[in-house]
């Protein structure tokens, strides 16, 4: 799973290379590390507007949510079974990355996890990447407020998180950056988790 993860200066620095105009992005994201369970706004690119970057919510909310109480539930989202969802399938056409130079996980230490190892989970290169996710924009019945929000999509553990995240052996989706369009555009997804290192914090 993923439910913490970092941009730090320089995933910043890359997407001021990269994207012009994005200055107000930039100032106002409020962290370089981000807890899923705030439900903090993140920079994204969708497959609808590829050539812009924009904050969006962490936690997807679907068209039919009456409220924002679902969102601690679709942080992540297995691929496996996103058309088998209610709360993904209608958005499984809404391709969007999410910027990260890293990611946290803890290690269980024993068998109910009351003692934990704290790893940060990065590219080998020590260079940005993208998650892969999903996103929905959703207008809030009370007020009638729109926003936009997102899942990051999740796969089987590899060697190397099937050893730190040993309770529930799963990780996000790292795309392959030479495929990031691709994936956009509806192409299949291209994976660079096995270029990942763990980091004992």
């Amino acid at each position: 799973m993923c439910f913490y993860f970092k941009a730090s200066k320089k995933v910043l620095d890359m997407l001021e290379r990269k994207y012009e105009g994005i200055e107000d992005v930039i100032r106002n994201i409020r962290s370089e590390e981000f807890n899923g369970f705030q439900h903090p706004e993140t920079p994204v690119t969708t497959g609808a507007e590829p050539e812009r970057v924009q904050l969006m919510q962490w936690g997807l909310i679907p068209g039919w949510a009456k409220d924002t109480s679902i969102q601690n539930s679709t942080l992540n989202a297995k691929i496996e079974t996103l058309a088998e969802k209610p709360s993904f399938k209608a958005c499984t056409g809404n391709r969007c990355l999410i910027y990260a130079d890293g990611f946290y996980e803890w290690q269980w230490l024993d068998p109910k996890g009351k003692n934990k190892q704290k790893y940060l989970i990065r590219m080998e290169d020590g260079q940005p990447f993208c998650f892969a996710g999903l996103w929905n924009r959703w207008s809030d019945p009370s007020t009638g407020l729109s926003r936009n929000t997102y899942t990051i999509l999740t796969t089987e553990a590899n060697e190397l998180l099937s050893r730190i995240h040993n309770s529930k052996l799963r990780m996000p989706i790292v795309i392959d950056r030479a495929c990031e369009p691709d994936w956009l555009h509806h192409g299949t997804v291209r994976m660079m988790n096995d270029l990942l290192v763990g980091e004992s914090k």
